[in-house]
């Protein structure tokens, strides 16, 4: 059993930052591929970053990619998201969440979910 906590999720304009940051409680922290999914009202779940439980392979969604960076620190149990150049269409729910293989993440199927933070950018 995993327990995950998020936070770092606020207001933000656009074009600025934030860093989500995921701790994780339960089993061996580093054997988990971890993930970043968001989600909007009225909108299903949908896929952000994904990274290995080594921290040596990540996917990235198209919408993302050169703007988001995920990393892991397994020695603190935690999982970061480093968000730049936020844009209006990135406010959603952020979730972070585990799974017993990375490539699953990728299609939003996950074992264990935090309860989310909150990330709202301005136009």
């Amino acid at each position: 059993q995993v327990q995950l906590v998020e936070s770092g999720g606020g207001l933000v304009q656009a074009g600025g930052s934030l860093r989500l940051s995921c701790a994780a409680s339960g089993r061996t922290f580093r054997i988990y591929a971890m993930g970043w999914f968001r989600q909007a009202p009225g909108k299903e779940r949908e896929f952000v970053v994904a990274i290995s439980g080594s921290g040596s392979i990540t996917y990235y969604a198209e919408s993302v990619k050169g703007r988001f960076t995920v990393s892991r620190d397994n020695a603190k149990n935690t999982v970061y998201l480093q968000m730049n150049s936020l844009k209006s269409e990135d406010t959603a729910v952020y979730y972070c969440a585990v799974a017993s293989a990375t490539p699953r993440l990728r299609n939003s199927d996950a074992d264990y979910w935090g309860q989310g933070t909150q990330v709202t950018v301005s136009s």
